[in-house]
């Protein structure tokens, strides 16, 4: 066992109110979705996350992964928990009845996913990519590649890859150089890869890498960019795998964290061609790779949050263990979890967790209705507002993880800054998360540059009214001091949004200078919505009588909290917005 404690309760409230659990189980194929086998699915993945994934987190730090024989050694316990993962059936929720998946919501598999990700960041990574590449093959792939590839990468039984970033490509993927060349039936590929999370290992009997490359007459820049699934084993025509195929690790990186997910430099065809098959058509690789990268960029906003729930909770058990000075009213010395500045940290923490979370599954929860809802409308208007929400999901809730694992060691003192309090982890493992995936800074400017102005701003006018509304109806009763600082909020944001729209330049260097700061504006503002929603239900569940009322209590006040303490960022973030490019640009680069 581990100090984890899965937070089933406070997951399920968010299906509940957040999501609207009920409405998605109403949908065409979705039915099954019951109560029942919701909380069934929440405690089962608890338990595996207690009792096996957490309790390999803090070992497989220490120990790391390498190469042996031109193959991955993972740390160990991993892959027998890994199995455990694949034989309870977890990876496949989300997948059709078909192709072997379960049928469930997305948001369901959304629960799953965070609860595997707090028990282990480096170990999660593996599925998560895993259940990228498959939406990808999904969408995109040709019926012989989905019949041979994913009954078995949605059964878990072989995992995924995505292989985009070169030495010289990284967020410019325009400079892409590994090179396909075309072979009857199916291609050769040449080239290394750097970065690829979960690139090699030996916890399957096959690794499905999905690879950026160009074909020989391809033109430059992105349009020349195909994708190609190349697996570490041929498949042989009964399904099993055959021979092996010309890709290897060649390396493994020495990080600031996640030491137990191999990093892997790959090497494709140095033995006379990597065989792979083309995913989609030529040419539009980029476009079928966004599959993969969206739901990714989604899943490590998620990650953000994972990684904060075990930060927050290992902070608390330390604040009420760790007994330092005294307390008025109390005699003698005191837990610090009674000192006024350790609890606004913890509260801090707990309330940046909670709204990140309630908008990365709102935001998730989007997906289900694109694919299930029967109205044209409702379909449109989630593909709308999950494009709106994925940069700031993936952008504040990453950047939030920065700040509540910082949080997290400075509750601990100066024995946060010691390895073995495990403190130091949660921070070095989160350090990566606003960084893959896109930047933190290259989601902001999608927010801005895709998302906002491209649109004229519709989908942020929607989201606006949608926060106003809570706003209002906090503001008609017992809460209405949140419903002031919220709408104060809202205020910002939209003056903001109206700014960068007035003083848009074609050069784009206006809404560049602004785009982060409007990014962790609609984060802060967002996360307030959501805290708001979670107060009103509270405040509705308690009124019915509801029997957890100390839980219900605890919304109510970190949602007061919320709105006192973290909102008025979004003054801030509002001014930052509205200076303008000048003071930035005016710098010389020897002036730097």
């Amino acid at each position: 066992m581990s100090d984890y404690k899965a937070p089933v309760t406070e997951i399920a409230f968010v299906l509940d109110e957040h999501v609207g659990m009920a409405g998605i189980a109403a949908l065409p194929g979705l039915e099954e979705a019951t109560p029942d086998v919701v909380q069934a699915v929440l405690e089962g993945v608890a338990t595996l996350t207690e009792e096996v994934i957490a309790p390999l987190n803090w070992p497989g730090d220490r120990q790391g992964t390498r190469i042996e024989n031109r193959a991955v050694v993972q740390a160990d316990g991993f892959k027998e928990a890994y199995w455990q993962y694949v034989e309870g059936g977890w990876g496949s929720l989300p997948f059709p009845a078909e192709l072997g998946g379960q049928g469930m919501p997305v948001v369901l598999a959304t629960a799953v996913l965070e609860m595997v990700q707090s028990g282990g960041i480096a170990f999660g990574l593996c599925p998560l990519l895993t259940q990228g590449a498959t939406d990808a093959i999904l969408a995109h792939g040709s019926d012989e590649l989905k019949r041979t590839y994913l009954p078995k990468m949605i059964s878990g039984e072989w995992t995924g890859t995505m292989n985009l970033t070169e030495p010289q490509a990284g967020s410019d993927l325009a400079a892409v150089a590994a090179r396909a060349q075309r072979e009857g039936n199916h291609y050769r590929i040449f080239g290394n890869k750097i970065f690829i999370t979960w690139g090699d290992h030996g916890m399957t009997e096959n690794v499905i890498h999905l690879v950026l490359a160009r074909l020989p007459d391809a033109p430059p820049g992105v349009r020349g960019i195909s994708l190609f699934l190349v697996p570490k084993f041929l498949v042989n025509a009964d399904g099993s795998p055959g021979a092996r195929n010309d890709v290897y690790p060649v390396s493994v990186e020495h990080k600031l964290g996640i030491h137990a997910s191999p990093t892997c430099v790959m090497g494709f065809g140095d033995d006379g061609g990597a065989i792979g098959y083309l995913v989609g058509e030529e040419g539009k690789g980029l476009a079928c790779m966004f599959t993969m990268m969206n739901h990714a960029r989604l899943s490590v906003g998620l990650q953000g949050v994972a990684v904060s729930e075990r930060s927050l909770q290992r902070a608390v058990a330390f604040a009420r263990e760790r007994v330092q000075g005294a307390v008025a009213g109390q005699t003698g010395r005191a837990p610090i979890i009674h000192h006024p500045d350790v609890r606004r940290m913890l509260l801090q923490m707990k309330a940046l967790t909670e709204a990140g979370r309630a908008l990365a599954y709102v935001a998730m929860g989007s997906q289900d209705r694109i694919h299930h809802s029967p109205d044209a409308a409702e379909r449109a208007f989630h593909e709308e507002r999950i494009a709106l929400l994925t940069p700031i999901v993936k952008g504040w809730c990453t950047e939030m993880s920065m700040e509540i694992t910082s949080l997290g060691v400075q509750v601990h003192g100066g024995m946060g800054f010691i390895e073995e309090t495990g403190a130091a982890q949660h921070l070095r493992d989160a350090r990566i998360l606003p960084i893959y995936e896109g930047t933190n800074g290259i989601q902001a400017l999608d927010l801005v540059g895709r998302k906002f102005l491209r649109d004229g701003g519709t989908g942020m006018k929607s989201l606006l009214a949608e926060m106003r509304g809570v706003a209002a109806a906090l503001g008609a009763g017992a809460l209405a001091d949140i419903g002031t600082r919220l709408a104060r909020a809202i205020d910002a944001l939209q003056d903001a949004a109206d700014w960068i729209r007035a003083n848009a330049d074609a050069a784009g260097v206006v809404p560049g200078a602004a785009a982060y700061n409007f990014l962790m504006l609609a984060g802060t503002v967002a996360g307030g919505w959501q805290v708001g929603v979670a107060a009103l239900a509270a405040q509705r569940r308690l009124a019915a009588g509801a029997d957890n009322a100390d839980f219900l209590r605890a919304k109510l006040l970190t949602a007061r909290f919320y709105a006192e303490q973290i909102l008025p960022r979004a003054q801030m973030h509002a001014e930052a917005v509205q200076a303008g490019a000048q003071t930035i640009m005016a710098f010389d680069e020897a002036m730097l």
